[in-house]
């Protein structure tokens, strides 16, 4: 392979790895937003921010031409990536649903 494929690999595997992190936090956000509150049409734009993620893990994939081991990692990172907002935001709501807490809210109109 000439150098100048090796370095445009290069290239776009680091452009690729930036995009995986920017759209990973990207949709976690989006999607945190959109239950806080409860903006559906903003779980839309989390999915398709995770539908970029994806692409990128795509790109970073054939990039640096993934193999065997390296695959199963990449499927992981996806669906880790896909999964870790939807068990934070069960984590959160479950520690701070406390139900004194909420009478009290009820009672005084908030």
């Amino acid at each position: 392979m000439p150098e100048s494929d090796l370095i445009r690999d290069l290239l776009l595997a680091t452009v690729s790895g930036g995009m995986v992190v920017l759209f990973g936090a990207l949709y976690a956000l989006l999607f945190a937003h959109s239950r806080l509150r409860k903006r559906p049409e903003l779980m839309k734009s989390a999915y398709m921010a995770y539908l970029v993620l994806c692409i990128a893990v795509v790109v970073l994939i054939i990039s640096l031409d993934f193999r065997g081991f390296w695959l199963l990692v990449a499927a992981v990172m996806l669906v880790g990536y896909f999964l870790a907002p939807h068990a934070i935001w069960r984590l959160c709501v479950a520690t701070h649903d406390d139900p004194e807490t909420q009478n009290i809210k009820e009672n005084q109109g908030d």
